[in-house]
């Protein structure tokens, strides 16, 4: 067995719990330096909350156990391919690679009504934030 194969089974450990628990059966791992620094399996139902997905749980407690947002030298082991949400997680947390074991058959299945508006303002808030930021 390879180490990823490890860690991927670590994962799916994770999704035996939440289903176990009634949840949507999702296990996520995270690694660093060869080591487990977190892992989570899919919270949605018992917390009542659409964040709870194992990924996202993994994520701040890799964030909480390294103290910094940045996960750059880590690499995430998942059993379903990440949502946009979580990919957008993955993205922002700068997650350096993601192995996922199953091809997602349904992401993007509701759409959200968008509206732009008092779009100069807003965006002159950001502006002068990062323009200060690099003086």
């Amino acid at each position: 067995m390879t180490q990823e194969t490890d860690f991927m089974q670590i994962a799916i450990d994770e999704a035996h719990k939440a289903a176990r628990k009634g949840e949507v059966p999702i296990g996520a791992v995270i690694v660093c330096d060869g080591k487990v620094i977190a892992k989570a399996h899919n919270m949605r139902e018992r917390k009542q909350n659409a964040l709870a997905h194992a990924e996202v749980l993994c994520i701040a407690k890799a964030c909480k156990r390294l103290k910094s947002w940045r996960l750059d030298t880590c690499v995430m082991y998942v059993t379903l391919e990440p949502c946009a949400m979580c990919m957008g997680a993955l993205t922002n947390a700068r997650v350096k690679k993601v192995y996922f074991g199953a091809r997602s058959e349904t992401d993007l299945n509701w759409k959200v009504e968008t509206e732009l508006g008092l779009r100069e303002e807003c965006s002159e808030i950001l502006r002068d934030f990062f323009s200060s930021k690099r003086k």
